[in-house]
């Protein structure tokens, strides 16, 4: 699918449903790998909490596990941890009626392997995209991005129709 395909109209998924359909790969990692390479997936629902970060990388960590790629697992889990961040803090849409501030949709996070590679992808209901920012030395925060970018092969986002993005990163095992 290319993300083009997402602006047209061809696939107009939501946050609430957008689930990596078989064979799909981020468009600009596409070279990467042969399209015809066996793809395995795994997926995982974050709950609009901090400690769903923890739970995200210990589902990224099996999930690698299982498939014989130990060797990814640590980087895996740090850019993970950056994304499902990001996504909690930046991604959530709450009902303005709930006092106790319920997600009106979840986060949902995919791990996709193709070949000695894996995408990490998380849909959010946010239309935000996200922003690759310079902070000053003093400020705390504001690297996650840096560190996905040079932890991965190439990292992007897509929109989700009508609301909603996948935010995406590749790493090699």
């Amino acid at each position: 699918m290319h993300s083009t395909d997402l602006t047209r109209g061809r696939y107009q998924w939501s946050a609430f449903d957008w689930w990596p359909p078989v064979g799909w790969w981020p468009l600009p990692a596409r070279d990467l790998t042969s399209p015809e390479a066996a793809t395995r997936s795994a997926t995982f629902v974050l709950a609009p909490r901090a400690e769903s970060v923890h739970a995200a990388r210990s589902f990224a960590s099996g999930s690698l596990f299982a498939w014989g790629m130990r060797d990814l697992a640590e980087d895996m889990e740090l850019v993970i941890s950056e994304l499902a961040t990001n996504a909690l803090r930046h991604g959530l849409v709450f009902d303005p009626r709930d006092v106790r501030r319920s997600a009106i949709e979840p986060i949902r996070m995919s791990i996709i392997r193709r070949d000695s590679l894996v995408t990490c992808a998380f849909a959010d209901p946010g239309s935000a995209a996200p922003v690759m920012r310079d902070p000053s030395p003093l400020e705390p925060g504001g690297m996650g991005l840096h560190i996905v970018e040079s932890m991965s092969l190439c990292w992007g986002w897509n929109p989700l129709l009508p609301s909603g993005k996948v935010v995406w990163a590749v790493l090699k095992s």
